[in-house]
């Protein structure tokens, strides 16, 4: 190899090097991001009258007065969250949860073949529309322990539209409590 062939390989280097700088200087040039006048973000925390206290929540309405207007049609839109661990079929046997067909009225825990929590086996009673309310709510909070790992329906009326859809699951639906007048 002689003097001229090393040359124009070390010219070539070095112009593919030029080159590539010359790209990033216009690139710069081209996109130049503009700082922020004021750098990071405005965290707005609202204080409530008593110091830390927790703002109020708009008035909830009535789950009595919202089970006259609840559709079992769009319960069932509501159910799909519910349809990736319970059954809604008659005969159909657990998921990862139990059985979701004749619930209401059913006694809490009292699904066969399904292994509840102990937190769940302690709490007793049954499945009531009120019940089912508190715990569509906040799973967690309403049975402390629970398995579960549903955050919750926090919108009155889906609530509402599921327990109606729930209800239906049976061969005999149980009356939905009312608003008192």
């Amino acid at each position: 190899m002689d003097f001229f062939e090393l040359n124009k390989i070390a010219g070539a280097v070095l112009g593919t090097l030029a080159l590539t700088l010359g790209l990033g200087i216009a690139s710069q040039i081209l996109f130049t991001p503009e700082a922020p006048a004021k750098p990071g973000f405005d965290i707005v925390v609202q204080e409530g009258a008593a110091g830390g206290a927790a703002p109020a929540k708009a008035a909830e309405v009535p789950i009595e007065q919202l089970f006259a207007t609840a559709s079992v049609e769009k319960g069932a839109a509501v159910a799909k969250k519910c349809a990736a661990c319970h059954n809604f079929q008659e005969g159909a046997g657990a998921k990862v949860g139990p059985d979701l067909y004749g619930v209401v009225g059913r006694p809490v825990a009292s699904s066969a073949g399904f292994a509840y929590s102990a937190a769940m086996k302690a709490k007793g009673g049954d499945w009531t529309a009120l019940t089912l309310n508190a715990f569509l709510t906040s799973p967690k909070t309403a049975v402390p322990g629970t398995a579960m790992a549903f955050a919750g329906i926090p919108k009155e009326a889906e609530r509402a539209d599921l327990i109606a859809y729930l209800n239906s699951l049976s061969h005999a639906p149980k009356p939905l409590p009312t608003a008192a007048k």
